[in-house]
């Protein structure tokens, strides 16, 4: 069983950013990918970004130039920088991990809201 540990959401102004941290408790060597979605109200769960074990990265357009996703494997932890962020990306975002046996984990998820 893999438990995610979730932190960094809050309330932030268009234009600032927020780092996003899940740490996850599972050493890396049994994780292949971990990553980032979100679910906005009335909008279904999207893909934000995901990293593998080895670095490659995938990110949605609207994340593009403006998130980065990053890993430290030694910490079993995954990163979200969001820089110049949008009303829009007011959302609950969720950590999961995908683990070599292709099963899937969530985080409880945390709550980024951005004002105007």
């Amino acid at each position: 069983q893999v438990q995610l540990v979730e932190s960094g959401g809050g309330l932030v102004q268009a234009g600032g950013s927020l780092r996003l941290s899940c740490a996850a408790s599972r050493n890396s060597f049994s994780i292949n990918v971990m990553g980032w979605y979100r679910q906005a109200p009335g909008k279904q769960r999207e893909l934000v970004a995901t990293i593998t074990t080895g670095g490659s990265t995938n990110y949605a357009d609207s994340a593009k130039g403006r998130f980065t996703i990053s890993r430290e494997n030694a910490k079993n932890t995954v990163y979200l920088q969001m820089n110049s962020l949008k009303t829009e990306d007011t959302a609950l975002y969720y950590c999961d991990v995908v683990l070599l046996g292709r099963e899937v984990y969530w985080g409880q998820g945390t709550q980024v809201t951005v004002s105007s």
